[in-house]
């Protein structure tokens, strides 16, 4: 819900600059997780900085794009297409982490990518160069999978993300040096709480995964594309075609199907 909350204030504010959008989204979340490594006391020193800073400038791309995105897609298809990441995270895997996937996983994977073409092909309204922008956010979050396991647990994951954040929080910075819009008090809450709900999403899908299954939390993963068609529809009137609600199930569908066989044939 957190995530969703974020995903429509990102479309409700979309008349800023990009890079003001991810300037505010990475500040707030900065602030809160600064303040609580400090209060853990948790170093702020990294084992791996290389890599954080790799995964920051990966990740801060991905936040990009996708925020580019919402200018010409609807804020549920967007959402929805950007989950074809662990496609993708699936594959750089293999090449560079030497993991297996299974052939049924393939299967899953093809069906997802039909549920992308059902997204686009058969509606006139989804713009090409929106789904291509998600895609390529999709492709560029894939690389911070395999980043973030590459640091494994050599670094904690609240610093992962304070690093993370603090990168796209001075990209967004020198970014408002090119494009600004000066937002009012109203406004300006809103941009606050961009960030609110982004470390909050965060901290509560963390927290999911650190007290159950993985096999069996990181499907509801996919109720955010629920929620986010819920909140395109009754508040933005977004309208979404017959072709596009199918492809948006067979994108989560399949993904989902995926990690469950995933998780039993390894188990």
């Amino acid at each position: 819900m957190a995530f969703a909350c974020m995903n429509g204030l990102i479309k409700f504010l979309i008349q800023f600059p990009t890079f003001e959008l991810v300037f505010f989204r990475s500040l707030g979340t900065l602030l809160i997780t600064a303040f609580i490594l400090k209060s853990r006391k948790i170093s702020f020193r990294p084992n791996k900085p290389v890599l954080l800073i790799v995964r920051g400038l990966i990740g801060v791309t991905s936040m990009c794009l996708f925020f580019l995105a919402v200018h010409y897609i609807p804020i549920g298809s967007a959402v929805t297409i950007r989950y074809i990441a662990p496609i993708f995270g699936g594959v750089l895997a293999v090449i560079f982490l030497k993991e297996k996937i299974f052939p049924l996983q393939w299967f899953f994977y093809f069906l997802a990518f039909v549920g992308v073409v059902f997204i686009k092909g058969f509606d006139a309204s989804i713009s090409m160069l929106g789904v291509n922008l998600v895609l390529a956010a999709a492709f560029f979050s894939a690389i911070v999978y395999i980043l973030i396991a590459k640091i494994g647990q050599q670094d904690h994951p609240l610093l992962v993300v304070f690093y993370f954040m603090f990168i796209a929080t001075v990209v967004g910075a020198i970014g408002c040096g090119f494009a600004w819009l000066m937002p009012n008090s109203t406004e300006l809450l809103l941009l606050v709480l961009l960030g609110i709900f982004g470390y909050y999403g965060q901290l509560y899908m963390t927290k999911a995964f650190q007290v159950g299954e993985a096999s069996k939390v990181a499907p509801f993963k996919y109720i955010e594309v629920v929620f986010t068609l819920t909140v395109g529809v009754f508040w933005f009137e977004e309208v979404y075609t017959m072709y596009s609600l199918i492809g948006i199930f067979l994108v989560v569908s399949s993904l989902t199907l995926s990690v469950l066989y995933k998780s039993y044939k390894s188990a």
